[in-house]
């Protein structure tokens, strides 16, 4: 498979050089996106290696770091890349781990891998509390919103994706900015696509983070709770219509009836001083417990309820067209025209310095 990486360049002038001359042999070419960049990170690189593999894409105005991605994205699959690694330009991921990161979709048992920070408690040693907290707190609305229960760390931008799930994703439905590497899971549970986490480190050093966690919680959770009742009614009740529908459809009901009359008769208790009688306890606690059973039920199977054929194994592909795509795929899964992306790229060193 031809490799591709794409670094978003923002304010990482003093850390880009050396993450780019510590990429392997591995990969075959690398996209440094300069979104709009103050300091000029993706020219800076360029001009101080000699690196032939390298390709600057300019943004005449700032996007986030998904626009600056997802910029990445549409020049490697207009040049040809099978698989497409992000790494950040900051230095906390270690471009070594690269050839680990994309095993799985090499050997063709995942779309998409990710890095994990949170596999063991050496990895997290040196990472600040605010960011465990943040990560666990996101990390269970991920997995509600997305489907993917058996991942952690969302927010982490160390990834590796096969160019069939990038194809099928309509990325204008993409978070362009800091919630991109959410979306990213969200979108890709939508396709059942595989997922898999894949074990790092990560180094914490000088950079800084333009995040606001008091601006951006709410802003989150909105989108994940959104996403989740989206997924839910597509999964179970559009796509599909089974047991579990059932579940969830009886055990919301039962919830519902049995809290809302168990409270209106507790009120009325405390109000007039009367006790409630045996039958109006019990036809209040009967359809609370069993609402609550079927939810679990439902919850269990929609755990379980994960995609195990990869995209890439899963599809047929049609090699002649040029490119990696479904039979009788439609339009919107072809690769993006680059022509209408708002950068400007220069090939190799000479143009860049």
């Amino acid at each position: 498979m031809k490799t591709a990486v794409v670094v978003p360049c923002y304010r990482v002038r003093q850390f880009i050089v050396d993450v780019v001359q510590r990429i392997g042999p591995e990969v075959d070419r690398i996209y440094l996106v300069d979104d709009a960049c103050p300091e000029q990170s993706g020219d800076w690189a360029a001009s101080q290696l000699d690196d032939q593999r390298i390709e600057v894409i300019y943004h005449s105005q700032n996007l986030g770091v998904g626009g600056a991605v997802l910029s990445g994205y549409r020049q490697a699959l207009a040049e040809g890349a099978d698989l497409i690694v992000k790494l950040d330009g900051d230095g906390q991921m270690d471009p070594a781990l690269i050839a680990t990161l994309i095993q799985p979709i090499l050997r063709g048992d995942a779309d998409y891998t990710k890095g994990n920070r949170f596999w063991s408690r050496a990895t997290i040693g040196n990472m600040p509390g605010v960011r465990i907290f943040g990560n666990a707190a996101l990390g269970f609305i991920t997995k509600m919103s997305s489907g993917y229960w058996r991942l952690f760390d969302p927010t982490n931008g160390f990834t590796a994706i096969h160019r069939q799930a990038l194809m099928m994703l309509d990325q204008s439905r993409i978070s362009p900015r800091y919630f991109f590497e959410s979306d990213m899971l969200i979108q890709l549970g939508d396709i059942r696509a595989v997922v898999v986490d894949v074990p790092m480190h990560a180094n914490y050093g000088e950079e800084t983070s333009g995040l606001s966690i008091r601006r951006t919680a709410l802003e989150f959770l909105g989108k994940h709770l959104k996403a989740t009742i989206r997924r839910i009614i597509h999964f179970y009740f559009l796509r599909d219509f089974s047991i579990a529908s059932l579940h969830l459809l009886f055990g919301t009901f039962g919830l519902m009836f049995g809290l809302l009359f168990g409270g209106y008769h507790w009120c009325l208790s405390m109000s007039t001083g009367l006790t409630a009688s045996t039958g109006t306890v019990m036809l209040a606690a009967l359809p609370t417990i069993l609402g609550f059973q079927l939810f679990l039920q439902f919850l269990s199977y929609d755990i379980a309820n994960l995609p195990t054929i990869p995209l890439q194994r899963l599809l047929i592909t049609a090699p002649e067209a040029g490119s990696i795509a479904p039979k009788g795929s439609s339009p919107e899964n072809q690769p993006p025209d680059t022509a209408s992306a708002p950068t400007q790229s220069k090939h190799g060193r000479d143009n860049c310095a």
